[in-house]
């Protein structure tokens, strides 16, 4: 199974060995995407695909994805950032480029709850999820045979609010000797500290069991069913101090009726859970996603 898997990932990065994106967030002002036009055009690239967003014509803010094919861009990487620097400073750009080629690392933490993992593990087998999956993170061992067998490191650490400190220090160690991009909360049933969160901004992101902002924080199956919702719903959002009030990348709904048991509205919901996952995943590894704020834009 290893060995079809990296080869569908080195087929990958083959066919795009000379891929970059570009993300942009600045004030809105005529003439910025003609500069990056013409700067891509005299570093011999062509345009795959751009998509543009102005929160308001006049005095708004900017947001701008450019895809592209440029040769031997691995070759020009620092040429091309420090060129666009000068670009970005003349308009007051936040931006990124990133290489395709370059795949990014990604650890999920899990709890008891697996199928969300499941679906990642499921995505990135068929291909569908192109990272590096470098380790699994789980406090409990649940997910250790699923992982092992596709010859990914697992790590079980156990976890509780005794123990956070510990805990985070050696997770923490192992993101960094991992040197992993995103990590990925698939129903790790944890609270972060703030350290921890701070470590890794805007590279974290969870799902939630809940249409966000309705029932935040934990069982909120259990509190929709009290309340007599019609719909029930998942969240996936970047994880901030703030619980469960990160920026939102994803959301979807089920409608649901007086005939549903808790039971039931937490098996339902457990399939827009894996799906919503996957998809923010997906759109933050492709770089379609820009925080501004507490918002995202999607490309």
């Amino acid at each position: 199974m290893e060995s079809v898997i990296q080869e569908q990932i080195q087929a990958f990065r083959e066919s795009r060995k000379n891929r970059g994106r570009l993300l942009i967030n600045c004030p809105d002002k005529s003439g910025i995407v003609a500069t990056v036009s013409k700067f891509l055009f005299q570093h011999g690239a062509n345009i795959i695909e751009s998509s543009q967003y102005t929160t308001n014509p006049e005095g708004g803010n900017f947001f701008m994805r450019i895809e592209f094919e440029c040769p031997d861009i691995l070759s020009k990487k620092e040429v091309l950032k420090n060129e666009f620097n000068d670009i970005a400073e003349s308009f007051s750009m936040e931006w990124k480029l990133t290489f395709v080629y370059d795949l990014k690392k990604t650890a999920i933490f899990v709890s008891k709850e697996l199928h969300c993992l499941r679906e990642l593990l499921w995505e990135w087998q068929n291909g569908d999820l192109l990272t590096d999956i470098a380790l699994v993170v789980s406090n409990h061992e649940d997910s250790r045979g699923i992982v092992e067998a596709l010859d990914i490191p697992f790590c079980y650490i156990p976890a509780s609010k005794e123990n956070r400190a510990q805990v985070e220090e050696k997770q923490l160690q192992l993101l960094e000797e991992y040197d992993i991009d995103l990590i990925i909360l698939a129903r790790y049933m944890q609270i972060l500290t703030p350290s921890f969160v701070e470590a890794h901004p805007f590279k974290i992101i969870n799902i939630h069991h809940s249409f966000l902002p309705a029932f935040i924080g934990a069982r909120p199956y259990d509190r929709a069913y009290q309340r007599g919702v019609k719909l029930i719903g998942a969240t996936s959002h970047y994880v901030t101090n703030d619980l469960d009030e990160g920026p939102i990348i994803e959301q979807d709904v089920l409608r649901v009726d007086h005939r549903h048991q808790i039971e039931d509205l937490k098996k339902s919901g457990r399939s827009i859970e894996r799906s919503v996952l996957a998809r923010a995943v997906k759109w933050h590894l492709e770089d379609r996603v820009i925080v501004h704020g507490n918002k995202t834009i999607v490309f």
